[in-house]
């Protein structure tokens, strides 16, 4: 019925936006952790990288990602995560470059401490505030991309359960059965 099918839905949703969340700031932390602490040539590299993929259209980027490796969980999340690397990298750029100059990290390197753990024990923990804020923004994000996707054909595919692929299968039956849209669009917004 329609109920087990937006709970079920929900399970690939979520496990989707939380993987995409996980993967972004596993990635977009070292990146910007190295990029803010280190600077020089490295930080130019890496956020010129960082530069190029957020110019991409995501939308554009994820269809292109999806097509040429097919439909699948693991492609959509792949091009999801893509997406969101670039800005996870940012904000803990902008976060390490704010706190290495504080008077605790100034007496970390006086005992000697290494720059790993200067980074992993004092600067990460002291810039997840805004880390929080972008996760909770980007499951959101995903959630949306990810019904956006499947609605055209390009993410997960039926038979499952998915969201937006519900939406694009009910579509059809809108004046006759108007409950098969609204159930997955109720979905959509209160998890969003």
């Amino acid at each position: 019925d329609v109920f087990k099918r937006v709970l079920w839905g929900a399970r690939i949703s979520m496990s989707v936006g939380l993987g995409c969340v996980a993967i972004s700031i596993t990635i977009g932390s070292v990146f910007g952790a190295l990029a803010g602490f280190y600077g020089g040539i490295l930080d130019d590299i890496l956020m010129r990288v960082m530069d190029i993929l957020l110019n991409i259209p995501a939308t554009l980027m994820a269809i292109a990602i999806v097509s040429a490796f097919g439909n699948s969980i693991r492609n959509v999340l792949i091009a999801l995560c893509i997406e969101q690397i670039p800005k996870m990298a940012r904000i803990i750029r902008s976060q390490v470059m704010t706190i290495k100059n504080g008077e605790y990290i100034e007496a970390a390197r006086a005992c000697g401490t290494s720059d790993f753990r200067i980074i992993y024990r004092h600067i990460i923990p002291n810039s997840l505030s805004p880390i929080i804020v972008e996760s909770t923004l980007t499951v959101a994000r995903t959630i949306i991309s990810i019904a956006g996707l499947s609605f055209i054909g390009m993410g997960i595919q039926p038979p499952s359960p998915e969201w937006g692929a519900m939406l694009s299968e009910s579509k059809r039956y809108l004046r006759e059965c108007p409950h098969l849209v609204i159930a997955p669009g109720l979905a959509i917004i209160m998890s969003v």
